[in-house]
Formats: structure tokens, C-alpha cells, sequence
């Protein structure tokens, strides 16, 4: 007989996990880009995006483990046995492409940022170690000691970006205004949305059912602890959020710098410099840590969402049980999927065909995540006392007409 969940919170706390984790993975280099744009193009006027972006990625995760809690299955086993077999197929398919390049991706990046601190080795070197470091993850290690190892990135990322923002002393006044008074200046619509859209990572929040089964929550009685747990997950979110938009309103803003791209990066780190080199360092590590995690996070909890995508195609019953599900050839096979073909993106430049069809697919993702919600969530037999509520469903209705709008206008950009 299982333990039952603790109830007060101070118990609670101690189980957080699996949120930090999935936080953790969503918070990338992309995620910096776009707060660090936001701040160094409008100041502090967008801060509530950060916090919005969070709490609308905490409805969607909470929707699906909300889900797993009362069903005892996946949202990926929802959508193939309660919405249709097709759903399941297209999903594989996108998840394939998706992974290719978003490996690549975050191999590069973690080179980027590497190189940035160590410039000894080159850009490419640091990125093949990176790959070849999250494998070992994989395939040697196990969930308690992989929770640990990204719960000090996680450390190491706040004390470097949310440290750097504290120590430029923004006006409290100005914060507060920011934060709390939604307002979006001329010209800053598309930018607003697509802060909050950005927040907390797209498909490896699916990984988060199987990181909350590797700590035992199987039961309907665990959603306390799941609330608990995701609550602190995209708190540090939005902080994080927060902070990176300060550092680009404080640094860059007053410098007229812009950011487009990671390579600003290191403009940002650079305006750190009245700090000396060990602001600049503090600022890299923290840029290093987001992408490492985020690297880690693919690495360990997509190859779960390739094994049971694979298996309810096939028509078979998908092995629920993490530890099983890391022995399987699917899982370790997808990992070294993950690895090593998308390493040829470091030499060639993306081929045009695979960006569009990146996008494509990429920009239905969390508008079609919202909308099953939307529609398994409330079925009463299924879900029983864990249905969505009310203020559920409006955060998932918000959700999905945000993200259909982002995700129809990044695709028209890419198609451009």
C-alpha cells in the first residue's frame, strides 16, 4: 500500500521536483532573446508578460496532469484513444521533426555559451561534448540523481541572471508599474504576445506526466503536491522572465542596443562589465545554465514521448512505468537520435524545406495542446472531481486564442 501524500505544505515543499525540471528544460536561449528584446525595446512595460506567459504554461501543465491523475494514462494516450488515431500519428511525425531540429539547436547553443566561457575550444567541440554529455545522462543515470543535477543548473541560473538584475538596483517603482499595470506600448503588440508565448518552453512540457510518475504520483490524491509543485516551477519562470527583461531595459536600453539574436548575448554580458569580469561571468554562467538544462531536459524526456507515441501507433499498450520505459530500445535509441544526426546541423545551414515545415507544424503545437484540454478536461466520467473548473477553462480559452494568434503569425513570418 502506497504512502499517502502529505498535506501541509512546509511536506509539500520538499517533494518539489519534476516542476523545477520541466521549468527548467522550457527556459532556453530563445527565452532569453525574446526578454532581453522586450527589455532593451520597451524598459520595463512589458514585465507582466513574464508573469501571464508563466501562469498560462501552469493552466496547460496542470490541465494534463490533471488528466494522468484521473485517468491513469498520458495526455498522448488521451489524444489516440478519446480524440482519434490520426492525432497520435501526426503528432509522431511533428515530434520527429521537431526533435532534429531543436537538437541541434540546443547542441549549438550550448556550445555558444561554452565557448563564451571557456573560448579554449572551439564553438562546435563544446557542442558535440554538450550531446554527448546529455547521452551519458540518459543512458547511465537515473531520475534522482538527473532531478538533482538540474535542480543546482537551476541554482547556478538564478544566481547568475536573477543576481545580475538585482545588482543593477531597476527603480522598485517602475518594477511594480511594470509588473502589475498591463500596458503595451505603440508598436509592442506582436512583442507582448510573443514574450508571453515564449515563457516555459512548447512539447517538453508533455515530458512532465512522466518525471511526475518517476516520483510515484499515480493517485488522484496527489494533486496537491502536483499545485505545489508546479506553482514554484513557473514562479521561478516568471522571475526568471523578469529578471533577463530587466538586465535588457537597465544594460542595453540605455545604450540604444537591441538584441535580435543569442549573439546578443554577449552584448548583454559585456554591458555587465561595471561589474568586472565577474559580472560578465555570473551573467554567462546563468546563460549557460538555461541551456544546459534545457539540453538535459530534451535528452532525458523526449525519447519518453517517442516510445509512448510509438507504441499507441502500433496499436500497443504503452509501458506507464518510467524506469521500464528507459531500458526499452525506443527510449534509448531515441536518445541517440536526439545526438547525433542533428549534429550535421553545426556543419550545413538548415535546409528551407525543414524550417517551413518546422514552423508549420510548430505553430499548431500549443493552440492544439489548449483545445484538447479544453475538451477532455471536462468530460465528467473521465475526469470526475478532477474536471476542469471554471477558472480552468478560461485560462485554457485564453491559451489557445494567444497561442493561434502567435503561432499564425510566426508561420506567416516563416513562410515569408
Amino acid at each position: 500500500m502506497p504512502a499517502p501524500p502529505p498535506r501541509r505544505i512546509l511536506e509539500l515543499l520538499r517533494l518539489v521536483g519534476p516542476g523545477v525540471v520541466v521549468a527548467a528544460t522550457g527556459i532556453g536561449a530563445g527565452d532569453l532573446v525574446a526578454a532581453a528584446h522586450g527589455g532593451a525595446t520597451f524598459g520595463l512595460a512589458l514585465l507582466w508578460t513574464a508573469l501571464l506567459g508563466a501562469l498560462l504554461k501552469f493552466a496547460l501543465v496542470e490541465g494534463m496532469a490533471r488528466w494522468q491523475l484521473a485517468t491513469g494514462t498520458t495526455i498522448l494516450a488521451g489524444w489516440t484513444r478519446e480524440i482519434g488515431r490520426a492525432v497520435g500519428a501526426v503528432f509522431l511525425v511533428y515530434l520527429v521533426v521537431w526533435s532534429f531540429v531543436v537538437a541541434g539547436a540546443l547542441a549549438s547553443a550550448c556550445g555558444f555559451a561554452a565557448h563564451a566561457l571557456v573560448p579554449a575550444l572551439g564553438l562546435e567541440t563544446w557542442a558535440v561534448l554538450h550531446a554527448l554529455a546529455g547521452l551519458a545522462v540518459v543512458l547511465f543515470g537515473e531520475y534522482r540523481g538527473f532531478e538533482r543535477g538540474m535542480k543546482a543548473i537551476v541554482a547556478l541560473m538564478f544566481a547568475g541572471i536573477v543576481g545580475c538584475a538585482w545588482a543593477q538596483r531597476p527603480p522598485l517603482a517602475a518594477v511594480l508599474a511594470g509588473l502589475f499595470v498591463p500596458h503595451v506600448p505603440a508598436g509592442g503588440t506582436m512583442l507582448a504576445l510573443g514574450t508571453i508565448g515564449g515563457v516555459g518552453g512548447t512539447v517538453t512540457l508533455l515530458s512532465y506526466g512522466f518525471w511526475m510518475r518517476e516520483k510515484g504520483w499515480r493517485e488522484r490524491a496527489w494533486i496537491g503536491a502536483v499545485r505545489v509543485d508546479l506553482g514554484v516551477a513557473f514562479t521561478l519562470t516568471g522571475l526568471f522572465g523578469i529578471a533577463v527583461m530587466i538586465l535588457g531595459a537597465t544594460v542595453l536600453r540605455p545604450q540604444g542596443v537591441d538584441i535580435a539574436d543569442r549573439g546578443g548575448l554577449l552584448q548583454l554580458a559585456a554591458g555587465l562589465g561595471h561589474f568586472g569580469r565577474a559580472g560578465e561571468i555570473a551573467f554567462l554562467a546563468g546563460f549557460w545554465g538555461a541551456v544546459a538544462s534545457s539540453l538535459l531536459g530534451v535528452w532525458q524526456g523526449v525519447p519518453y514521448l517517442f516510445s509512448q507515441s510509438l507504441a499507441l501507433w502500433r496499436r500497443r499498450a504503452p509501458d506507464l512505468d518510467p524506469a521500464s520505459v528507459r531500458r526499452g530500445r525506443g527510449y534509448r535509441g531515441y536518445a541517440l537520435f536526439l545526438t547525433f544526426p542533428p549534429l550535421l546541423l553545426l556543419l550545413l545551414a538548415r535546409p528551407v524545406w525543414l524550417v517551413v515545415l518546422y514552423a508549420a507544424l510548430g505553430s499548431l503545437f500549443m493552440p492544439f495542446l489548449a483545445a484538447t484540454l479544453l475538451v477532455l478536461g471536462n468530460r465528467r466520467q473521465r475526469m470526475g472531481n478532477l474536471r476542469n473548473g471554471w477558472l480552468a477553462n478560461l485560462a485554457l480559452v485564453v491559451c489557445l486564442g494567444l497561442f493561434l494568434y502567435v503561432g499564425a503569425s510566426d508561420l506567416v513570418e516563416a513562410l515569408r
